[in-house]
């Protein structure tokens, strides 16, 4: 995730909520989570679309329920670079950020 985001201006990495993030001017992209999850911010309605598919489900912190633009996508869904890239398109999509690496703010 880090080598995808590295290029990308404005990305920051820190480290939140128990996963290290990836954070778009401020707002959280990407987390890597424990056992290999990708914790995925997105849009609401993205995220009711989203959520039905095989592997995705609502993030869960501590022992809260996050609302439907939080996801957490098992490391089964993303198998290699190409599926870590549609995720990261999702997210960048839903946060206004461009989606060829580079931020055109």
């Amino acid at each position: 995730m880090r080598a995808l985001l590295s290029a990308d201006v404005g990305i920051e990495e820190r480290r939140m909520f128990g996963t290290r993030a990836f954070l778009d001017d401020g707002r959280i992209l990407l987390g890597a989570r424990p056992g290999g999850v990708l914790l995925v911010r997105v849009d609401d309605e993205n995220g009711a679309a989203l959520v039905t598919r095989t592997g995705v489900a609502r993030a869960v912190m501590g022992s809260r329920t996050m609302g439907s633009g939080w996801l957490d996508v098992s490391p089964e869904v993303i198998e290699d670079d190409g599926g870590l890239m549609f995720w990261l398109d999702v997210a960048r999509e839903s946060s206004g950020s461009a989606t060829d690496g580079s931020n055109q703010d």
